[in-house]
């Protein structure tokens, strides 16, 4: 028995470390909304109350937000920047009320939105009991730096406890690979694993600046990030000879070591990749520390003359 209560202790532990990983962008934002409560509420019921990162769902706490009874109230919180977001948090009042909230839409943009016929949700609160949070996680790659909360209908109050935005940013510059450490299957002379990743484009083999393999059956080149990121996506610069031996090459993303890293979730097949040309691949934020290049079930020469991986820490 005290055995299973570790395990599952450890399990809690676990989950709560990579759901709390990303930090709450909705902090260092700032917030507005369609109206405030008149007297004598208003004092309690400013924009900035919901990013306070303070959950206390009683409203005369001063916590929440709250807008005029009206048409069609929205809360809205400009994060600065362009973030993809993975999830986003709403607490609802646990005094009363909970339909203040419940129903509301979930709209993310990258302006302000103006039209709002033209735009849909990309979410909405259901129904949670007083005093508890909403979540509403993002499977697929969603971007904007603006979180907008709207509640449609004639004479609504739209109130909010809290609003907690999560991911990271949008744009990013820096070529992860540069700071990393290569390793591969086999090494053909001057082809060494670095070659890979030296910063280099060159795509003529006898200058030294590609990777390349012994002829072995299912090839592969490894890069070690030297800790877990999101990768946003893998640049690959083919060789200007003999290119179609990258054909069929898989790009694996994550932080297992199994089969040398080969079993890891699978970003993108590359089909083709024309001579002396670089290609780039969306892997939409997956995570991992490692990742492989391998040619599965085939024999050949896996020759790589730069990779780029572009993405972000998870710190």
């Amino acid at each position: 028995m005290k055995h299973t209560i570790i395990i599952l202790l450890l399990l809690l532990l676990g989950t709560c470390t990579v759901t709390t990983a990303l930090k709450n962008l909705a902090l260092r934002g700032k917030a507005t909304q369609s109206s405030i409560r008149d007297a004598p509420w208003t004092g309690y019921s400013a924009a900035s109350h919901a990013i306070d990162g303070n959950r206390e769902s009683q409203f005369s706490a001063g916590s929440c937000s709250n807008t005029h009874p009206q048409k069609d109230p929205w809360w809205r919180v400009d994060l600065l920047d362009s973030y993809i977001i993975t999830s986003i948090i709403i607490t609802i009042r646990g005094d009363c009320c909970a339909e203040e909230t419940t129903g509301a839409n979930i709209y993310i943009s990258d302006s302000p939105i103006q039209d709002w016929s033209t735009k849909k949700a990309d979410g909405s609160v259901t129904g949670v009991s007083l005093g508890e949070s909403f979540t509403l996680d993002f499977t697929s790659k969603v971007e904007g730096r603006y979180v907008t909360v709207k509640m449609e209908g004639h004479n609504k109050i739209l109130s909010l406890c809290e609003v907690e935005v999560y991911g990271y940013p949008a744009v990013s510059v820096e070529n992860l690979a540069l700071r990393g450490r290569a390793t591969q299957s086999s090494v053909y002379p001057l082809g060494i694993p670095m070659n890979a990743i030296d910063g280099n484009r060159d795509t003529n083999y006898d200058r030294g600046s590609c990777s390349v393999t012994q002829d072995n059956f299912s090839p592969w080149w490894r890069l070690d990030l030297l800790k877990t990121h999101k990768v946003d996506s893998v640049s690959i610069t083919n060789r200007d000879l003999v290119p179609e031996r990258i054909n069929g090459v898989e790009i694996r993303i994550g932080n297992s070591l199994d089969n040398n890293g080969n079993n890891n979730p699978r970003c993108a097949v590359v089909s083709h990749i024309a001579a002396g040309l670089t290609e780039t691949f969306q892997c939409d934020g997956m995570e991992g520390r490692y990742v492989n290049l391998i040619i599965p079930g085939r024999k050949e020469l896996l020759t790589l003359c730069e990779v780029e991986v572009y993405g972000h820490s998870l710190d």
